[in-house]
């Protein structure tokens, strides 16, 4: 007689909560502020200069040409006004294409201002859609304040955590860190965040375009693509879409066992 595996659903993981409460609860310093004004206008200007090259702009544009979206998101530097998602793509690959925004040398290094993609372009659909309703806007300080979280739930994750050695590409940590702010922007609960950030877990690809002999563009794409799935999962997690609370810890099947080396996350300290 074989026993009937567990079916109860487990609690959240410890780890995603703890996100969730950080993006709900927490208010940065205007020191913190500060130091993210200065990395936008540095990440702008790596972005505009990712216009000078075809192999960027190509891939920029409506999925299907000619496609108009009410309110759409303006993508900088260019004449594009898409869906949030699509856009955190456009904006998210001329970010990142030349190599030249920021890096977070760690366990695992990663470049946190790739998360701009979403939060400017998501920003940007709300506000022009608030606009449309007579409401008030989002105003830079929004921007700033996610962007502010989103690199603290990048770093903290990438400062002792070896993403690399499993082969998996850094851009999960940006879908991670986006996917709970960008639902936060959105309006979302403490629950919905944890939905949202359950699902960016489910998805790792892999490292194999950052490594010889299969180097390539997709390199410059990475994470532009986790900034539209994040839009994606945001957007889901407040239309009501489930999560899946022990997406970590599962036994066989959860993030630990099946991609990590079995071995849970290692925090140096807390959000």
């Amino acid at each position: 007689h074989m026993s009937a595996p567990e079916n109860t659903r487990p609690q959240p993981d410890r780890e995603l909560l703890d996100i969730a409460d950080y993006c709900v609860g927490f208010k940065p310093s205007r020191q913190a502020l500060a130091a993210a004004s200065t990395s936008v206008m540095d990440t702008l200007a790596c972005a505009l200069d990712a216009l000078d090259f075809p192999e960027c702009t190509k891939l920029l544009g409506p999925v299907v040409r000619g496609t108009i979206v009410p309110h759409g998101a303006c993508v900088p530097g260019t004449a594009y006004e898409l869906d949030p998602a699509k856009a955190a793509f456009d904006f998210g690959a001329m970010i990142r294409w030349l190599d030249l925004n920021d890096t977070f040398t760690a366990a695992q290094g990663s470049h946190p201002s790739d998360n701009l993609a979403g939060i400017l372009m998501l920003g940007d659909h709300l506000s022009r859609s608030r606009s449309a309703r007579g409401e008030g806007l989002l105003t830079m300080g929004d921007v700033l304040e996610s962007l502010v979280k989103a690199y603290e739930i990048q770093g903290c994750i990438a400062i002792e955590n070896d993403f690399q050695q499993c082969a998996i590409d850094h851009p999960t940590l940006t879908r991670v860190a986006g996917s709970a702010v960008l639902t936060r922007m959105l309006g979302g609960t403490r629950e919905e965040i944890v939905n949202a950030v359950s699902n960016a877990w489910v998805d790792c690809s892999l490292a194999v375009v950052r490594h010889a002999p299969n180097t390539g563009w997709r390199k410059s794409w990475a994470a532009a693509d986790a900034s539209f799935n994040a839009v994606r999962l945001a957007l889901m997690a407040r239309a009501g879409e489930m999560g899946y609370p022990s997406v970590l810890t599962a036994k066989r099947y959860g993030f630990y066992e099946a991609r990590f080396g079995g071995k849970p996350f290692r925090f140096q300290r807390p959000y």
